[in-house]
């Protein structure tokens, strides 16, 4: 073997070490999943300052597209959730993806009334800060239909 390809062969092999190996993308949404689940336990709770906690300070808030901009912003609006002694709703992730990259996840799932029935559908984007914890930096929802059963065509 020529000394060049030896040289070649060898520093190839000690930058392959180098490699940052891929994330644990199944542990990892399952981080999401966890934090998900803590978010919402803050608002059964009526703890607004853990609550406060899971959002980004660049956090955007969809808000029915009136964006909230900002944590400021969006603790602001979300404060009038916490006066109560109850929850006014809740809500629990039933899907959880995470990028490639490891560094933003998505979770969706459905928002329920205090008696169970299912009344909005959310969907949030969190992102993994250099600390390793997740936090919430795009939320959105919508209404679901209580259309009861479709009508046939007789």
């Amino acid at each position: 073997m020529n000394p060049r390809r030896g040289l070649l062969a060898l520093l190839a092999l000690a930058l392959s070490g180098c490699a940052t190996p891929p994330p644990d993308l199944i542990s990892l949404a399952e981080q999401v999943r966890a934090s998900e689940i803590a978010f919402a336990a803050s608002m059964a709770a009526r703890d607004f300052p853990a609550f406060s906690g899971w959002v980004a300070d660049d956090a955007t808030f969809i808000n029915s597209g009136k964006p909230l901009r900002g944590k400021v912003a969006v603790l602001a609006h979300w404060q009038r959730f916490f006066r109560a002694p109850a929850a006014p709703f809740s809500w629990k992730p039933e899907i959880v993806e995470v990028l490639d990259s490891g560094q933003l996840a998505y979770s969706e799932g459905p928002v329920s009334a205090p008696d169970g029935t299912p009344v909005a559908r959310y969907f949030s984007t969190w992102r993994r800060e250099p600390s390793g914890a997740w936090r919430i930096v795009l939320d959105n929802g919508y209404e679901t239909c209580n259309c009861g059963k479709p009508v046939t065509a007789k």
